[in-house]
């Protein structure tokens, strides 16, 4: 069951919407196709406002219509009404695409555009890319819905790309992104036999399960949010394996606290680690780096960089690759940090975000890395 919006747009020549005569004109013109495709419909308000008019109509299993008239030459109708599932669409995107056709015709328009269903109903199908364009994803089930002391935690289920894992209503891993953690760990790249490795955060067991199959010497996971560790255990073992379930074994330990208590345990005990990954928050979209997002995330670098000994890697992901601002934002705080750090980049599409995705592998910048 969801409500199904359906979204129309048409251009005009501005002149005839110019005035409250012509709005009535093209309005009387639309009225009479719109009768056509939504049974029963009548005018139930007219409002003047601003730069235009808006009428609300009124059809068939409460079906509203409101359309949108501005003076400057655009219309908007956006046709909304209740559907369960058993029931047949009052208007589908087929039967709009007609509709849009006809109205053209009808009221001569110099372009439009029809939009598929938007099908808002009790768990979302749609999620945003990195620079905030809408996706619906073909999701038919939500699997775990719960939140945590720390953030909404679901795990949904996709026709395309099986079991997902959405923190605060944003995609973060499916069973079909082998590539997002094969990127990230530089697989076939970077060799991780007998060395010692930390997870800050990572917290699907994805890149864990994946570190162990190289023979590390020892993986430390930190991850503070229990409930998505038992969801994704439950339900996304395809990508974490038994990991999340046994939590600790003979090369591997998973310490369930905020990921900088166990960091500055480490700092305070001199320990270095060959390899750090960041599997924490995404680089923060903004216009500059301040804020409690980039303050945790630089205070993370900071700290990591403490228990990294003069080889080592500090592994991460960083953000859509459409957000090239806030990846320069980024790059312009690493190339703050004291000692200096130089990095390289990645790209990999990423089934789940639909979109390339960048990945950072930072080490010093030091004579040990072939720097003068």
């Amino acid at each position: 069951m969801s409500v199904q919006t359906l979204l129309l747009d048409f251009s005009l020549e501005p002149a005839r919407l110019g005035d409250e005569n012509g709005q009535k004109t093209v309005f009387a013109q639309l009225e009479t196709v719109l009768k056509d495709y939504i049974p029963n419909l009548i005018l139930a308000a007219e409002i003047n406002i601003e730069g235009g008019s808006l009428k609300l109509l009124t059809g068939k299993r409460g079906t509203s219509v409101s359309v949108r008239l501005f003076d400057r030459g655009l219309v908007t109708v956006n046709i909304e009404y209740y559907k369960e599932d058993h029931e047949e669409p009052i208007i589908n995107f087929k039967s709009a695409r007609v509709l849009e056709n006809q109205l053209k015709k009808y009221i001569t328009v110099i372009k439009s555009q029809a939009y598929a269903p938007v099908k808002r109903c009790l768990f979302g199908r749609y999620y945003p890319t990195s620079d905030e364009r809408l996706l619906e994803y073909d999701i038919d089930d939500v699997l775990i819905d719960e939140q945590s002391p720390f953030q909404r935690v679901q795990i949904v289920h996709s026709k395309s790309l099986g079991n997902m894992l959405v923190l605060d209503d944003l995609q973060n891993i499916s069973e079909a992104d082998l590539i997002y953690t094969e990127t990230l760990m530089q697989r076939g790249k970077e060799s991780y036999e007998g060395k010692e490795i930390v997870i800050l955060g990572g917290g699907d067991g994805a890149l864990l399960y994946e570190l162990l199959k190289e023979g590390p010497k020892f993986v430390w996971m930190l991850e503070i949010d229990e409930i998505v560790m038992n969801a994704c255990n439950k339900h996304l073992k395809s990508i974490c394996g038994d990991v999340l379930e046994r939590r600790k074994g003979p090369n591997y330990e998973i310490i369930v606290e905020d990921c900088m208590l166990t960091v500055n345990k480490f700092i305070k005990d001199n320990k270095k680690v060959d390899y750090i990954f960041g599997d924490l928050t995404d680089i923060p979209i903004s216009e500059s780096a301040c804020g409690e997002l980039w303050e945790f995330m630089i205070t993370i670098l900071q700290a990591a960089f403490k228990i990294l000994k003069p080889n080592g890697k500090f592994m991460t992901h960083g953000n859509g690759a459409t957000c090239p601002e806030s990846l320069e934002l980024y790059e312009q705080e690493l190339a703050k940090l004291k000692p200096a750090v130089r990095f390289t980049k990645s790209k990999a599409f990423v089934p789940s975000f639909f979109e390339d995705w960048v990945f950072y592998q930072i080490t010093f910048k030091t004579a040990d890395n072939g720097d003068a």
